[in-house]
């Protein structure tokens, strides 16, 4: 009993109301449906995983096919947005279709080469590789949203697969009371690349392309500015875009990168500080010392967030400065060393319960459980007089157990966890009834009271244990599969049912036992 309390009240920092009920609540955590919160469904834009894996491709190809001089016209997605696992290959010689097959065997091999018309070559990404990138970017996806709101401190959080959509999310974050702050981070890719800047900035992406006669550079993209680019120029009005052309693939990017913190920059104002890893470092030491002279640009989330040029080579350290808050800087930070999202997500759905019904849901729960309880005691009482008193006794020690329970093992109590608590109330009442009526039975047939108790016991013990059996074996099954306030109603009633055959037919038979060794001879049983 004592090792139940404490699990349900731990130990308080002091011995007042408010000490002990601030214990209470730091032991039983409660779901979103009682503590309020937010609640959201993501879906996982999985194709811009296939798309990233297939660019990769493009570029390992055509760095293979220069290096064994296989001549070539272009090297393409025909279709990025339907068909983005697919790389056409066109002008390919046909005394060269050997080499191609051998490099795509050697280097691509998950991926299928198949000819074309007028000398070209379909690369085609394997179904079971398509398939297990999106599965791994929904995984991905989970962990690394998991991470970011670790360490945002948010308390018994839920993260998991949706089970009713496909690359969907399940995000459930109790007593979160910054919802926006939560979905920035967590929808922000934070895809950190650091790539050559060829030429910028420009007003728009006309006036770009007409610097460099309608056609871009080869091997380099268009990218507008991010906000701290704007806030750096002091363009704080929302004037449009500035655009820059920097190189299509990037000297690091946020794989390379070993951690990333808070710091300050010469004038003291928040910057983001990170190192690479060793190979990452090795690359970007390879990539500036070739560009001296030139500028380099630092792109976060497909944006350019900063323009510098390089003054000498710089090895495995870096800073990304900027008009930063400090909140900004520790967020941005975070994201880093969490990781990138290997895709971006959508909000499917979005719910927030406040915490004026979370206290009334915790009031209505309460009030029901006590009320019900309090009926059932009192009947007892009066309808098996003395017995009432075990089965009384029976019913307290089996709620202290399961709210024991739920302190130890940190399970979340929610809505229809309390529901569960009503349930398990409920067969504990049937479990000693059934006792009660067999002991009754007993007594009529003119057996004494401890045979008659003896008898009711044994006789009751098996239809309990099939009930109980039963009932947690459903519950299991409601655990394996269900989400959120669902599990939380199994875990109620399987920790409630266990705790139940321990109080209805252990607990209560000591008791039984121990009155009736004090009956004097010609004493009735009081039930």
């Amino acid at each position: 009993m004592l090792a139940f309390l404490i699990g349900i009240i731990g130990i308080p920092k002091g011995l007042n109301g408010q000490s002990l009920i601030a214990s209470i609540q730091d032991r039983i955590h409660l779901g979103l449906d009682l503590k309020g919160g937010t609640h959201l469904i993501l879906q996982v834009r999985v194709n811009e995983a296939v798309n990233s894996d297939s660019d990769r491709a493009i570029e390992t190809l055509k760095e293979q096919m220069r290096a064994k001089n296989i001549a070539y016209a272009d090297v393409a997605k025909p279709d990025p947005v339907n068909n983005s696992d697919r790389v056409l290959i066109k002008g390919v010689p046909p005394e060269s279709a050997a080499d191609l097959r051998s490099v795509v065997q050697d280097r691509l091999s998950d991926y299928d080469l198949s000819s074309g018309p007028e000398n070209s070559w379909v690369l085609a990404m394997k179904p079971q590789t398509l398939k297990d990138i999106k599965t791994r970017a929904v995984a991905q996806a989970i962990e690394t949203i998991r991470n970011r709101i670790d360490q945002l401190g948010v308390s018994e959080p839920v993260i998991e697969e949706h089970g009713l959509g496909q690359y969907q999310i399940l995000v459930q974050l109790p007593g979160v009371d910054d919802p926006a702050r939560v979905k920035q981070i967590m929808q922000s890719t934070a895809m950190l690349e650091i790539r050559q800047a060829v030429d910028g900035p420009f007003p728009t992406e006309q006036a770009a392309l007409q610097a460099h006669n309608g056609i871009l550079p080869p091997d380099t993209v268009l990218l507008p500015e991010g906000p701290l680019m704007k806030r750096r120029a002091g363009n704080t009005q929302d004037t449009g875009d500035q655009f820059y052309i920097v190189s299509r693939t990037a000297a690091v990017s946020g794989r390379d990168l070993r951690d990333a913190q808070m710091t300050r920059d010469e004038n003291n104002r928040p910057a983001v500080g990170f190192t690479l890893t060793a190979e990452g470092g090795r690359r970007f030491a390879q990539f500036t010392g070739a560009h001296v002279n030139d500028k380099l640009a630092v792109v976060l989330d497909h944006k350019v967030q900063q323009v510098a040029t390089i003054q000498e080579q710089i090895h495995d350290q870096g800073r990304i400065t900027g008009s930063f808050s400090e909140e900004e800087s520790k967020d941005l930070s975070m994201v880093l060393r969490s990781g990138a999202l290997p895709a971006g997500i959508t909000y499917l759905q979005e719910s927030t319960v406040g915490p004026s019904l979370g206290a009334d849901s915790i009031r209505h729960g309460v009030l029901a459980a006590v009320i019900g309880m309090l009926a059932v005691m009192v009947f007892m009482l009066v309808y098996y007089r003395g017995a009432g008193i075990n089965a009384d006794l029976a019913l307290i020690l089996n709620l202290i157990i399961l709210l024991g329970f739920l302190g130890f093992s940190g399970a979340t109590l929610t809505l229809p966890g309390i529901a569960g608590v009503i349930l398990t109330v409920g067969m504990g009442v049937d479990s000693n009834v059934l006792i009660f009526e067999r002991i009754r039975e007993e007594l009529r047939n003119g057996k004494t009271a401890p045979s008659a108790v003896e008898q009711g016991f044994g006789r009751a013990w098996v239809t309990i244990v099939d009930t109980h059996v039963t009932t947690i074996v459903s519950a299991f099954i409601l655990f394996i599969f269900g989400t959120g306030p669902v599990k939380g109603f199994a875990v109620t009633l399987t920790f409630g049912l266990l705790a139940n055959l321990f109080t209805a037919v252990f607990v209560s038979r000591v008791i039984f036992d121990a009155h009736v060794n004090n009956l004097k001879r010609g004493d009735a049983l009081s039930i």
